[in-house]
């Protein structure tokens, strides 16, 4: 800004104004050059602490790894599968693989008939049984697919099949006894069977001898 200068007076003052101007610009440089030299230092030292560092690029994102599925016990599904899907027909005509004897008893080809002489004597410990009294025709067949594949499972020899006499089937038909007849005879683990002793169930009950397990 220009200033009329009258006086030797008016002349000192302005030259004291143009000094001030300048060593107050001369502080702000000095001040600006200070801090550039204290970011150069922090700069120097961050880069001592923690070496050298690469920039990351504005798009960069990062894989998380994901958390695995739980296990699935596959085998165990398989099997339960398989129950669902037992291949045992109630059409099956199992009369002529019966023997014919008052007890109608059943053994494999190659089973001996001591095989089921001991079974009527009992030679072989009961270890296990099912009762398929008051069950549905589905529901009866699932509940002795299941049993019998883990009585097998489970190496287990000798068990008992409790299906009733069929007093209280229409007509008093044993339509429960003569299914069971048929769905036994259709399972590969079963060797033979023979109708219980009067002690454990007699004509409303079977006593199998399974396949031993492997």
């Amino acid at each position: 800004m220009s200033r009329k200068v009258g006086s030797l007076a008016d002349l000192k003052q302005v030259k004291q104004e143009i000094e001030a101007q300048e060593r107050l610009a001369a502080q702000r440089q000095a001040e600006a050059a200070a801090q550039a030299r204290r970011a150069q230092s922090d700069k120097e030292m961050f880069t001592r602490a923690v070496g050298t560092v690469q920039p990351m690029t504005p798009n960069a994102t990062v894989q998380l790894k994901q958390k695995p599925p739980a296990p699935v016990a596959m085998q165990h599904h398989r099997d339960e599968q398989a129950v669902l899907q037992e291949a045992i027909s109630d059409e099956f005509d199992v009369s002529t693989l019966l023997d014919i004897d008052e007890h109608l008893s059943f053994r494999r080809p190659g089973i001996g008939p001591d095989v089921t002489r001991k079974l009527r004597r009992g030679d072989w410990k009961i270890q296990r049984e099912i009762d398929l009294h008051g069950l549905r025709t589905d529901d009866a067949r699932n509940a002795l697919a299941q049993f019998i594949r883990k009585a097998h499972r489970e190496g287990l020899r000798c068990v008992r099949v409790v299906h009733g006499k069929g007093h209280g089937s229409p007509g008093k038909t044993p339509v429960l006894k003569n299914r069971v007849h048929s769905w036994l005879v259709q399972k590969k683990e079963v060797l033979a069977f023979v109708q219980a002793r009067p002690a454990d169930g007699g004509a409303g009950a079977l006593v199998l001898l399974l396949v031993q397990a492997g």
